[in-house]
């Protein structure tokens, strides 16, 4: 079989101190039938020339590198503007200050083939602001995604067709908009495919992870959206409230 082509695509705006290890994690990857597609909001520092830096590195290991800077109406337009671009089988959405290992995407088309499932997705670390490993994980079962997101984003492959049927991300949502996506394709009439394999590194301090209170809110309104019983989905969010303001105080002290 054709090794299929996978679209990768990336969301910034003024990450000039983290843009170069998300671009060279895919420049180095060990698969090299990829194109990949940064989205950049109109920056003010230096993105925008550290990203154009990078097109005679792609263009030497013939791998597809687009890229455009305009304003935007947030990360998710964003990464819908690269869907749009997409011209490849399974696409990967990767942050500006996370980064992909070396075989990410060759143990993703491995897997792939097989089983030619709508969603694959494998293991993540997650590191501190200053690149310290914090901790290792594993998906958990997509039973308890009424609670929570179980499922990373950042190791999370889908393909262009099932984008396309759900027409991308909500731009009702500002920070959980992949939390609604993922359960669209939970709830559907879509495969899913868990690998257990290190596919991403994310790096703590994006907006999911400084805007608490508005995730946790966004993510009960998505429960709602999605069918979920509302009393229900009202217990998860309270309960994951105090437990977030638990965690603070007790970092406080």
């Amino acid at each position: 079989m054709k090794k299929p082509l996978i679209s990768i695509i990336t969301a910034c705006f003024n990450s000039e101190s983290t843009i170069r290890d998300t671009i060279e994690s895919v420049l180095n990857q060990t698969y090299k039938n990829i194109e990949y597609i940064i989205i950049d909001g109109d920056s003010t520092d230096k993105t925008v020339s550290i990203i154009k830096s990078y097109e005679d590195n792609f263009k030497n290991k013939a791998i597809v590198y687009k890229w455009i800077s305009e304003p935007d109406k947030g990360i998710y337009n964003a990464i819908n503007k690269g869907i749009d671009l997409a011209k490849g089988e399974l696409i990967g959405i990767i942050g500006s200050d996370d980064w992909y290992e070396k075989i990410a995407i060759e143990e993703i088309v491995k897997s792939y083939i097989k089983d030619m499932p709508d969603y694959i997705h494998g293991n993540m670390n997650i590191y501190s602001k200053d690149r310290q490993l914090i901790s290792t994980v594993r998906p958990k079962s997509k039973n308890l995604m009424i609670k929570r997101m179980t499922f990373f984003h950042p190791s999370s492959f889908i393909t262009k067709k099932v984008y396309d049927e759900l027409k991308g991300y909500s731009l009702d949502y500002d920070i959980c908009s992949d939390y609604d996506l993922i359960l669209k394709i939970i709830k559907g009439n879509y495969t899913v495919k868990y690998i257990d394999q290190l596919i991403a590194n994310f790096s703590v301090g994006g907006i999911s992870t400084t805007r608490v209170n508005k995730a946790l809110y966004e993510s009960h309104l998505i429960r709602i959206q999605n069918g979920y019983n509302k009393w229900l989905s009202f217990y998860f969010y309270f309960q994951a409230l105090l437990t977030s303001k638990i965690k603070k105080l007790l970092n406080e002290n």
